[in-house]
């Protein structure tokens, strides 16, 4: 193994551990503070950006898990009255899932702490330290 791929390997294992890292306190806060998850936090940011609604297909793939997982939380999201299920008025063959106007509110109240607790974890890096880091990892996506 070249000295170069042994330096990108370590990369990447600390990209992860990052990552797990900051997962790992995200769950926490979610369960702590807002009685919620991470599962349930990011199927509800995706209706919040198609408030039109979004088949369950295109939730699974959005959300990058089976069509199984996304199920279950619509489910729990629909009896607690945060989501809705309605069918498609262009294709009868299609279920949207949508948030409600309380599911709305729920989220909002969800983002806006999500987004200090990031800040939170992200905190000791500056302003400058994150535009680097943003601009590296956007020259590692693959086109």
């Amino acid at each position: 193994m070249s000295e170069g791929s042994k330096r990108r390997l370590k990369l990447w294992i600390r990209l992860l551990g990052a990552t797990r890292q900051a997962e790992n306190e995200l769950r926490e806060y979610l369960r702590v503070t807002h009685d919620t998850t991470l599962p349930r936090f990011d199927v509800m940011a995706a209706l919040y950006r198609r408030r039109e609604g979004l088949t369950m297909g295109e939730l699974s793939r959005m959300l990058l898990v089976s069509n199984g997982n996304a199920t279950v939380v619509v489910d729990r999201l629909e009896k607690d009255g945060l989501a809705r299920r309605q069918q498609s008025e262009t294709d009868r063959r299609a279920v949207l899932v949508a948030l409600t106007p309380e599911g709305l509110a729920v989220f909002e109240k969800l983002a806006a702490g999500h987004e200090a607790e990031v800040a939170r974890i992200f905190a000791r890096l500056s302003d400058e330290d994150v535009d680097m880091i943003t601009e590296i990892l956007k020259r590692a996506e693959r086109p």
